[in-house]
C-alpha cells in the first residue's frame, strides 16, 4: 500500500521541487498541493493522509501554527528555508526536517525514517554511495567507520562501502536495539560484538575504541540488554 501524502508549500520553486521528487517515489501517493495551511486544513477535514510536506513560514497561518492549532494525525516533515527552527520541530514531534534546497537523496532519507517508524521494520536501508542508492542488508554490517566527510561500512562479506551520509543519519534509519555509537567515528552492530572491555571492543579480530564520551551510555546500554560483564 502505497504512503499517501500532500505538500503544503507558497514558494513554487520548492513546490515544483517537492512535487517532483514525490512523483518519481513509488512508494508515494500525492493526493494534492496547496499554496497556505488554510486550504490544506479544509482538504484534511474530510480526508485522512499518512503524510504532509509542510513549509514553516507561510501567509496566514505558518507550519507550526498549523499543528498547533490542528488535530492533524499524519506525520509531518517539515520542509524550510531556516535552520533556527529545528528545536521547536523536535517538540512538536516531527517527523523530519529537510533544509531547502534539499536534494532528492535527502528527500528518500525523510521517506525511510517514515517507513521504519509506521511500518513493519525492513531488513535492509538504501546508502547513497557515489551517484548511486545502494540496497544494505542489516544482518551484512558489522560496524560504520568515520573517515573524514565520509563514513565507511563494513560488511560480513568484506564489501566496504563509502558514502556521505552522516552517523547521526545512520542512528535515525537503524534499529536502535541493533546499533550502537561507541565513538564519534565509530556505530557497531549489537550482535556482531565478540568482546566488550572498558575502553574497546572486538569485532571479527578488529578493535573497535570506546570513547570517554560514549563509553558510560554504552556500557549501560549493554549492562540493559546483557546484564552486567
Amino acid at each position: 500500500m502505497k504512503i499517501s501524502c500532500i505538500i503544503v508549500e507558497d514558494e513554487p520553486l520548492a513546490l515544483k521541487r517537492t512535487k517532483s521528487y514525490v512523483m518519481k517515489t513509488p512508494a508515494l501517493e500525492l493526493l494534492g498541493s496547496f499554496e497556505n495551511a488554510t486550504e490544506a486544513l479544509e482538504f484534511l477535514s474530510g480526508k485522512q493522509v499518512d503524510l504532509i510536506f509542510l513549509d514553516i513560514q507561510m501567509d496566514e497561518l505558518t507550519g507550526i501554527e498549523f499543528i498547533e492549532s490542528a488535530k492533524v494525525k499524519s506525520k509531518i516533515i517539515f520542509t524550510t528555508a531556516f535552520e533556527e527552527y529545528a528545536i521547536r520541530s523536535y517538540e512538536l514531534n516531527v517527523l523530519d526536517y529537510l533544509l531547502k534546497p534539499f536534494t532528492y537523496e535527502r528527500f528518500i532519507q525523510a521517506i525511510n525514517k517514515y517507513e521504519s517508524v509506521n511500518k513493519e521494520p525492513t531488513n535492509y536501508i538504501f546508502v547513497k554511495s557515489g551517484y548511486a542508492l545502494e540496497k544494505v542488508y542489516l544482518n551484512d554490517i558489522l560496524y560504520i567507520e568515520g573517515m573524514g566527510d565520509y563514513r565507511r561500512i563494513h560488511t560480513v562479506t568484506n564489501k566496504k562501502i563509502m558514502t556521505l551520509q552522516t552517523f547521526i543519519e545512520f542512528q535515525q534509519l537503524l534499529p536502535k536495539l541493533k546499533f550502537h555509537r561507541v565513538h564519534k567515528s565509530y556505530l557497531v552492530a549489537i550482535d556482531k560484538i565478540d568482546v566488550v572491555e572498558r575502553n574497546f571492543l572486538m569485532i571479527e579480530k578488529n578493535k573497535i575504541p570506546i570513547s570517554a564520551s560514549y563509553k558510560d551510555d554504552f556500557h549501560r546500554f549493554m549492562q540493559h540488554l546483557k546484564g552486567s560483564f
